[in-house]
């Protein structure tokens, strides 16, 4: 692409409906902070900086995502607008695509935002809105039409008339900017009816269309991509979509899961052909397993590496690596910078911590092995 891309990931939010005092932009989805995952998405669509608007819990999100992102504070949350006129810095002076993204959004995939780049491009928009047409509405605020399908405004659900609330294409709050158009919506919030709110970056929408601005709308082929987490009820719906697309994609590729709904596959998790997952099982973090392996039932294991034609029945493990042919379990507990040799066998309620069990070595049952080579 000839221009650059940007992100604004909006990302100064608390968790009230949560019930949380942990910030939004860096509660746990999947085992990863949930503004990650946008992050991720813009990255992978060709944005070359991202840029996260943090304000509660600032220090935490800085912590958390270090130096991979850039920052704009919003020292006070008064709305989306004022979020990215504090980012605007960064933007103003170029001539980039600004892809505007909530950071509460994390089933948004990069796809998506490359079609909707192309989209932009190809009809030379100065705003390209993100919609999705779906059956239930409720909650989003409507783009309106005209009879040429023209976009000619966003109504927000609070402010919509009957006819407008039926409308089934709902707004993403994701959005491409040119740059400059950004920056003249920003500069000129004129006088707008008592139905809309400055604040909210729909105004800047508005803005560009009053002046004759090209907006377009590019609708998502997936509508559960644009989907929002605002309490627990919507983290469980959203997290139920990303496991269930998780397990399918192993399954495709050669991994038997014998309980799809009640195993838990994080996104780093690499998993080899041949290998049997059994119900109830929980692989997170950076986990690598081989082919042929038996994940046993009820077994957590986190940023392990596991070799072919290993059977670990029921244990759980972390940080640690587990060589070829060897077996574990029941109810061990391998603990961090643990070593399994090949052949190994570990019985029930054995724990291991810091030591590595050396090519063939048997270690039955009811021991502990701690900072030592066996």
């Amino acid at each position: 692409m000839a221009k650059e891309i940007l992100s604004v990931i909006l990302a100064a939010g608390e968790s009230k409906a949560m019930k949380s005092d942990i910030p939004r932009a860096v509660f746990p989805v999947l085992g990863k902070p949930m503004a990650s995952y946008a992050v991720a998405a813009a990255t992978e669509a060709g944005a070359k900086k991202n840029v996260m608007v943090v304000g509660f819990g600032a220090d935490r999100v800085r912590e958390t995502f270090g130096e991979s992102v850039l920052y704009a504070d919003q020292p006070e949350a008064v709305g989306t607008s004022d979020a990215v006129a504090h980012a605007r810095g960064y933007f103003e002076q170029t001539d980039a695509y600004v892809l505007v993204l909530p950071g509460d959004a994390p089933l948004i995939d990069a796809q998506t935002l490359r079609n909707a780049i192309a989209y932009h491009e190809e009809f030379q928009n100065e705003v390209t809105i993100i919609t999705a047409i779906v059956d239930n509405p409720a909650g989003y605020g409507r783009i309106i039409r005209n009879s040429a399908g023209d976009v000619v405004s966003i109504v927000e659900e609070e402010y919509a008339n009957q006819g407008e609330l039926e409308i089934n294409e709902i707004n993403s709050s994701m959005y491409i900017f040119n740059a400059d158009a950004l920056c003249y919506a920003l500069d000129h919030y004129d006088s707008l009816s008592d139905r809309y709110d400055k604040n909210n970056l729909i105004h800047s929408i508005e803005v560009l269309i009053k002046s004759g601005r090209k907006v377009g709308a590019y609708d998502a082929d997936d509508p559960d991509s644009i989907l929002g987490i605002n309490d627990r009820i919507q983290l469980f719906e959203v997290e139920s979509i990303m496991r269930n697309r998780i397990n399918l994609e192993h399954m495709r590729n050669g991994v038997t899961i014998m309980a799809p709904a009640v195993t838990y596959i994080e996104p780093g998790v690499v998993i080899g052909q041949d290998t049997v997952v059994q119900p109830n099982v929980h692989l997170r973090g950076n986990t690598v397993i081989g082919k042929n392996v038996i994940i046993g039932a009820n077994s957590i294991i986190t940023n392990c590496k596991i070799a072919d034609g290993v059977d670990i029945l029921s244990s759980v493990m972390v940080d640690s690596e587990v060589c070829e042919g060897a077996h574990v379990g029941p109810f061990a507990y391998l603990r961090p910078n643990s070593k399994i040799g090949k052949n190994v066998k570990i019985g029930d309620f054995v724990e291991i911590k810091n030591a590595t069990l050396d090519e063939g070595t048997k270690v039955s049952h009811l021991t502990y092995v701690g900072d030592s080579d066996v």
